[in-house]
């Protein structure tokens, strides 16, 4: 996209709001990542008049105020001559030839390549995720989605394949089969190597017929293993980046496997892209109850007090599943539970909880809080970690595999499929809070949940009331981030009645009680961020190199001690040195005394 800039004016993201009768809307808005750049006083209002599609009294100011006359230029300098030659335009023809580019919308594309479209995650999750986003008119009105793979696949069979993962939404149920012929109608396929510059070059012209001369804005998602992230970048840059529009890349995890490999990655990547093109993606990001936090804390005046060293004893951040690695042990045994959830969904969570409040809700302020949160973080200590492994058990005349069963995973294996972790920030809002992790697979539950337990009260009136064992009476916040997602507070109440028995009793936000509407998929949230260029739930090289610097020293200390894991049963609670591990901190797990009710 052709650019004017100044170095005497700072550029300014700037919408055109254009007045029309077309379809009964009055106001439509266009709204453009990059604008022709010009030396305008900071407090200059810059009118344009609109005539293209029958919009008329079109408005852009910086300060984004609407009007409907063109005020007349006294004294001109020749900056302004200029400024108002452009901005007096009456055909969009007049406009290409001295902005470079049309403000109709018409007039740009977006073409998403699914790189490793055969694959599950490509089936189950991506292209799901953008029928969905299309379903629900989020994508733009031109788009293209292209699988590429080394499979050799026909356009058809592609269509075939994906149309068998495609559902609709719960509330617009009506329209489903003629919206996914219409989606499946914009799917295609190219089969070629990850490592072939003529192949992409192939892709390249496949998709310049879609685009049509349109401004073309390209996104790739690599759904790949890692070892050929470079050779695919690589290939894609030279050879089917976008020419006049905006080019990124979705990279997924996992971003190496120590702070060394995650470097070189991130140099590699580097060679061929700038940050800004960068998407690097944890899908718990993008989950509803994740986002939901800072909402939560920074709109909520009864919280924020609360959320610091003085009020809360311990916060814990658990994952569990209730499945083994079902025929992906062989990828799994490479990394291990402590690379595959702690190291980056756990420890985005965290770092979002965490942080202070950020100057705005831009992505760099935000970004730049939970850097700051990791770099404040104490070295993690290898007797603050426990790990475990999960072996077979019968249960129900059902025997459960052990790890070890899966025909994928070595015999002598040590990769632990749990682990435990008590982690501490070193700053002054959260000094001597312990913040407990614990990750497994093969457990009694799945489930993904923050648990805040608060301090006693001090001197409390009821005490005898409780017992001995106050922890009984601790407030607790929980924020289930799946299944069923809920936020509810634990508080203290008197049971009906002429004694005083009291009772913990929960204060309860049950999404699907409250909001009729299904919760979008992480995924479909994090691909409309990168097509709209938001990368406030995407994870920056700075962000990924403090996560590492955590984890890779006692990683590395396990795998050179070839540290036993402690075997616990296939369906149980885990081993029972997490307990022990909690008990050194005198915090009890929150999810033992679970309230299914709740």
């Amino acid at each position: 996209m052709s650019t004017f800039s100044s170095m005497h004016s700072p550029s300014y993201s700037h919408s055109f709001i254009c007045s029309s009768s077309i379809n009964e809307k009055k106001n439509q808005r266009f709204v453009f990542s990059s604008f022709p750049r010009f030396s305008v006083p900071a407090n200059a209002k810059v009118f344009l008049q609109c005539q293209a599609n029958s919009h008329q009294n079109a408005v852009l100011m910086q300060d984004g105020a609407m009007a409907t006359k063109v005020s007349p230029v006294e004294k001109e300098t020749p900056i302004e001559k200029l400024k108002s030659e452009l901005l007096s335009v009456t055909s969009s023809n007049e406009w290409d030839e001295k902005a470079g580019f049309d403000i109709n919308e018409n007039e740009s594309t977006v073409s998403i390549t699914v790189v490793g479209a055969s694959g599950d995650l490509a089936k189950k999750k991506i292209f799901p995720a953008l029928f969905a986003l299309y379903y629900e008119g989020c994508l733009p009105k031109h788009f293209t989605v292209y699988g590429y793979a080394r499979s050799k696949m026909t356009d058809a069979e592609l269509r075939n394949m994906v149309s068998k993962t495609l559902t609709c939404r719960i509330d617009k149920r009506e329209n489903c089969g003629e919206k996914m012929e219409e989606f499946l109608k914009r799917c295609f396929y190219h089969s070629g190597q990850y490592d072939s510059e003529e192949n992409f070059a192939q892709l390249d012209n496949k998709l310049k017929e879609h685009e049509g001369g349109k401004v073309s804005n390209r996104l790739f998602y690599l759904s790949i293993p890692p070892n050929i992230f470079i050779d695919a970048v690589k290939c894609a840059s030279s050879s089917a980046s976008s020419g006049n529009g905006w080019t990124r890349v979705i990279v997924e995890k996992p971003f190496g496997r120590d702070s060394d490999s995650s470097a070189a990655l991130t140099k590699s990547l580097k060679q061929y892209l700038t940050e800004d093109q960068i998407f690097r993606i944890d899908h718990y990001l993008g989950k509803e109850l994740v986002e939901n936090l800072s909402v939560l804390r920074f709109s909520n005046l009864i919280f924020e007090p609360l959320w610091s060293r003085q009020y809360i004893r311990n916060v814990q951040l658990i994952f569990s599943e209730d499945f083994g690695t079902e025929g992906r042990g062989g990828y799994f045994d490479h990394y291990g539970i402590i690379r595959d959830i702690m190291q980056n969904h756990l420890l985005q969570i965290l770092a979002l909880f965490a942080m202070e409040t950020p100057v705005s809700l831009d992505a760099e302020d935000i970004r730049n809080e939970k850097v700051k949160v990791l770099r404040s973080m104490r070295p993690l200590q290898l007797e603050d970690v426990v790990i475990g492994q999960y072996k077979s058990h019968s249960k129900g005349g059902v025997t459960y595999p052990a790890y070890t069963d899966d025909k994928t995973v070595p015999k002598d294996s040590l990769t632990p499929t749990f682990a435990a972790a008590a982690l501490f920030i070193d700053n002054a809002r959260w000094d001597g809070v312990p913040f407990l992790m614990k990750a497994g697979k093969a457990l009694h539950n799945k489930r993904a949940e923050i648990r805040v337990q608060f301090r006693h009260v001090p001197g409390n009136l009821y005490n005898r009331n409780f017992g001995t064992d106050l922890d009984q009476a601790t407030n607790e916040l929980v924020i289930r981030v799946q299944p069923d997602e809920a936020i509810y507070l634990k508080i203290n109440n008197k049971v009906p009645g002429l004694g005083m028995r009291l009772d913990c009793s929960n204060l309860n936000l049950h999404y699907a009680a409250r909001y009729s509407k299904e919760i979008p998929d992480a995924y479909e949230r994090l691909l409309l961020d990168a097509i709209e260029g938001e990368r406030r739930l995407f994870i920056r090289s700075d962000e990924l190199d403090a996560a590492w610097s955590l984890f890779t020293p006692v990683l590395a200390e396990l795998e050179e001690k070839k540290i036993m894991p402690e075997y616990y049963p296939y369906g149980s609670r885990g081993p029972v040195g997490a307990h022990y591990l909690a008990a050194r901190y005198n915090v009890r797990w929150g999810d033992l005394g679970l309230d299914q009710s709740a």
